[in-house]
């Protein structure tokens, strides 16, 4: 959500960081609408205290001029109600209007409408080589017999699969080393959230109501949620903390579920885009003048993990037009897969500065005055992604799989996963 008085003392510059999102300009739409209901608010307040004079003056009336004075008072009363209305149906245009225009751009930010236009900030580790032709995970697993795409699309269609044997464990072995590091090491703090969320929560993380054709919803009018940013970040939903209580971090481990509405045609084999995968979430709730070097921090936390698995990946800041809805910045992570032969996303980073939480009316209290709290997500990382990388990095020629050194103590001491 946008600050209005920050529309209103820079509506050239808000409409300028539009249209490096490709967007026209909104400003006049909003500053009209505006105007409309200072209007409004402003008669409605004197002909409030216009009726409060009047009826004060009651007892004072012979009995003709109070029935002319009730006369008036009953129309002023009618004509407030007439002005709460209008002043219900501006609030609600103005909501809908500042509910569906992303964040704006930093000044970092590359300008570009698609991928084609982001920029890549570092490449780390080197590309494996191999003495044989590398296979892609799926075929791998299918080979394995520990990835079943045939049976789970029987049971629930394209877009799911079956994990099983060990690498039903690696996948809970990534995440159980993922967590382990970004709460011993990093601080995070572990959660457990819900899976479902009310309108209120989607709507906070910018979800709702622009992108609801993503989610899926249930009979009880819940939405399962498509990444644990949802229920993390609004921890701190319709809340004021205390200064001394930020920043927060936390993570979480969680299953994550999107319809993938528009990725017809995109990634049909394989377990790159599904519908249900799982991914561990980090969350940073921080004061407003520490949310940019909290951005590089989380940044760090989730390479660290690439880092420790020695596979190449390199870090890409996105263009204005690549960006998510709620981002101001986002650093995207993208893993190498040689059964690709390219470059993949695995985590994005980003920092919503206050734009989520005006949303969810999430603050703080400084000294003089509460501010809202900025908010920033990542992926540390999508699991899913992470065993796609460890399954196709780690293949040897005859099919099986050499478990990364720091995953050992969580794989029992497995070295090598092999067909059973």
């Amino acid at each position: 959500m946008h600050d209005l008085n920050f529309i209103r003392d820079n509506a050239s510059l808000f409409d300028d960081l539009l249209k490096k999102r490709f967007l026209d300009p909104q400003s006049k739409k909003i500053l009209d609408l505006d105007i409309k209901k200072r209007d409004l608010l402003t008669k409605s307040q004197e002909m409030r205290s216009e009726r409060k004079n009047l009826s004060s003056s009651f007892s004072k009336l012979d009995d003709n001029e109070k029935l002319k004075l009730q006369e008036k008072v009953q129309q002023i009363k009618l004509d407030i109600d007439t002005f709460e209305k209008e002043l219900s149906i501006i609030d609600s245009q103005l909501k809908d209007i500042l509910s569906s225009i992303p964040n704006l751009p930093h000044d970092d930010v590359p300008i570009g409408e698609d991928e084609g236009s982001n920029k890549i900030v570092k490449t780390i580790g080197e590309i494996p080589k191999f003495d044989f032709t590398p296979k892609p995970h799926y075929e791998l697993g299918e080979n394995l017999d520990m990835l079943d795409f045939e049976q789970a699309g029987k049971v629930s269609g394209t877009r799911f699969v079956y994990l099983k044997n060990q690498l039903a464990r690696l996948e809970r072995s990534i995440a159980n080393f993922m967590l382990d590091k970004h709460t011993t090491e990093f601080g995070y703090t572990e959660i457990i959230p819900p899976n479902m969320v009310r309108d209120a929560a989607a709507y906070g993380t910018g979800q709702l109501p622009k992108f609801s054709e993503d989610l899926f919803k249930t009979n009880t009018d819940h939405w399962l949620i498509p990444t644990a940013e949802v229920p993390l970040t609004n921890l701190v939903l319709e809340t004021i903390l205390q200064e001394d209580q930020l920043p927060q971090r936390l993570t979480a481990w969680t299953p994550c579920y999107r319809s993938e509405a528009g990725a017809a045609g995109r990634d049909t084999r394989g377990m790159i885009r599904q519908h249900q995968f799982s991914k561990v979430e980090l969350v940073s709730i921080t004061k407003e003048e520490d949310s940019e070097k909290e951005l590089e921090r989380m940044l760090n936390c989730a390479t660290s993990i690439l880092d420790d698995l020695k596979v190449s990946y390199q870090v890409v800041l996105l263009s204005s037009g690549d960006m998510g809805f709620s981002a101001e910045k986002t650093y995207d992570i993208e893993v190498w897969l040689p059964g690709e032969n390219k470059y993949r996303e695995i985590s994005s980073c980003s920092n919503c500065r206050s734009f989520q939480a005006r949303r969810m009316n999430a603050r703080y209290k400084t000294n003089d005055q509460n501010k809202f709290v900025h908010t920033l997500n990542g992926s540390g990382l999508a699991v899913g992604r992470t065993l796609i990388a460890i399954l196709e990095n780690y293949q040897n020629e005859d099919g099986s799989i050499t478990v990364p050194d720091v995953l050992i103590p969580y794989m029992g001491n497995i070295k090598k996963i092999s067909k059973f």
